[in-house]
Parts: C-alpha cells; sequence; structure tokens
C-alpha cells in the first residue's frame, strides 16, 4: 500500500497545478507555437487578446483532458520516482536513508535521487504525450486527428526525464543546503523554476513539433533555428510565473495529502 501514497498524492498535485496554472500555460503556449500574432507578441498583449475574445475559457483551452492528463501524468511521475528511489535504496544495508555526502558525485550530487527522477520522469512523459498533443493543439487553436495524438511524443519523453530529474536533484540540493529544508510553497516554486530553466528550449521545441505549425522539422533543426533567431526561451516569462504559483500551491497540496496518507497507513 505504501507505494500508492506517491501516486495518489502525485494527483493531488497535477489536478492543482492545472486549476491554478494553465491560464498562464495557455498564453506560454501560444508565444511559442501560436499563429504569426501569438509569436510577435508578449505576455500581456497575449493573454489580454485571448481573455478579450474567449473569456476565462479560452484560458483553459485544453478542457477535459487538461484535468485527467495533468493529474495522470503527475501521479505517474511521482509514483514511479518513489518506487524507483526505494527500489535503488532497497539495495544499501541502509535502506531509505540518503546516501552520505562522501558517496555523492562532487559531494553534493546524489546518484539515487537523479536515477529515480529520471525514471518518474519517463514515466510521466509515457503518459503525458497524447494528453499534451491534444492540449497544444487547442491552445493554439489546430486541428488534429487520433492518429496523430502521438506526435511530437519523443521529445515530450525527453523533456520530461530531465526535467524531473533536475526538479527532484534541486530538491536534494534545498534539503542539503537549507537547515530543516524550504516550505512546501517554496520548494515547488524554486526547484521547478531552476528545473524548466534548465530544459526551456526542448519545451520550446515540444511545443512547435507538437502545434502542427512547424511541418517536417526535427528537434535538431528547430532547436538551431531558436538559437540562431535567439528564441530558446520564449514564453519563458509567463512559463515561470505559471511555475510558480501552480508548483508553489501544488507543493503543499502534495505535502499535506502525503502525510494524511502516511498518518492513515501507520494506525
Amino acid at each position: 500500500m505504501e507505494h500508492i501514497v506517491g501516486f495518489v498524492a502525485g494527483a493531488s498535485y497535477g489536478f492543482t497545478s492545472v486549476v491554478v496554472g494553465q491560464p498562464l500555460d495557455t498564453v506560454k503556449t501560444r508565444m511559442q507555437a501560436g499563429d504569426a500574432k501569438a509569436l510577435r507578441g508578449n505576455m500581456v498583449s497575449v493573454g489580454r487578446e485571448l481573455l478579450v475574445r474567449e473569456g476565462i475559457t479560452g484560458l483553459y483551452r485544453g478542457g477535459l483532458p487538461l484535468f485527467i492528463g495533468g493529474t495522470l501524468f503527475r501521479s505517474a511521475q511521482f509514483g514511479v520516482n518513489d518506487i524507483a528511489l526505494k527500489g535503488i535504496r532497497s539495495t544499501r544495508s541502509n535502506s531509505m536513508e540518503p546516501i552520505a555526502a562522501e558517496s555523492r558525485i562532487f559531494g553534493i550530487l546524489d546518484y539515487e535521487v537523479i536515477f529515480a527522477g529520471f525514471c518518474g520522469g519517463i514515466g510521466r512523459g509515457l503518459v503525458e504525450a497524447p494528453f499534451e498533443f491534444i492540449k497544444v493543439r487547442r491552445q493554439v487553436e489546430k486541428s488534429w486527428k487520433l492518429r496523430d495524438i502521438y506526435k511530437g511524443s519523443s521529445v515530450t519523453i525527453f523533456r520530461n526525464a530531465f526535467l524531473f530529474m533536475s526538479f527532484m536533484t534541486y530538491i536534494d540540493f534545498g534539503n542539503q543546503l537549507v537547515p530543516g529544508g524550504l516550505t512546501p510553497f517554496m520548494k515547488g516554486a524554486i526547484c521547478a523554476n531552476l528545473a524548466w530553466l534548465t530544459v526551456w528550449p526542448l519545451d520550446v521545441v515540444k511545443s512547435q513539433i507538437q502545434s502542427g505549425n512547424f511541418q517536417n522539422q526535427n528537434m535538431f533543426s528547430l532547436l538551431r533555428q531558436l538559437h540562431q533567431t535567439g528564441k530558446l526561451y520564449r514564453g519563458l516569462l509567463p512559463g515561470l510565473a505559471r511555475s510558480s504559483i501552480a508548483n508553489g500551491c501544488s507543493m503543499e497540496v502534495y505535502t499535506r495529502v502525503q502525510a494524511m496518507m502516511n498518518k492513515q497507513l501507520q494506525k
């Protein structure tokens, strides 16, 4: 039963993240891969234009797939991460305890946390890919067909593997550097933002591939174009604003649900 905790707490994290952060995610995606006007606009102009034209529902473009997908793939990332971390730690005699400083890479990087986070990211990517495709197409107002739902899945999985690995690694850094650790809100906001900064160009490419507005181009050609045009970090401001609010609130909910479930299991 203890393995269920990560999945359920992760689901609560995902649902909260969508409710709180989706409007800014829509603005971010349209800036990255929308029509010509959105590609030229800034966060305020793109958000204002969408709000005036469609109201609050326009900011939640993607509908039901957003809530289902957001809940499921974040459940997968935390659940798989927990299983992988417990699995690799169980191979040591003092299992479940973080490895000592002398065994860490450069004295600070916990290879067990890195491995588990990478596994969690892959788990997220496998679940997220079709939901993310539908979400992006609806955000940029582009039609789609069922046979295309795994378009861009490879770059989604690749992005997520490094994104969640970075997120868990930064959380581990915070636990080492801040006595008593960060508050749940600050942990979610700061560590998520650092993780997004680490992989942001991959997010831009993912959005472009899934949007349907950049046909017959692969990840490497798009990265090269973004580098040449100085747009590797396109949409970063609304992305980090969304990440701060959504991940901060979501980590608060995750921590409380996790504590409640662990308490119930101990009875």
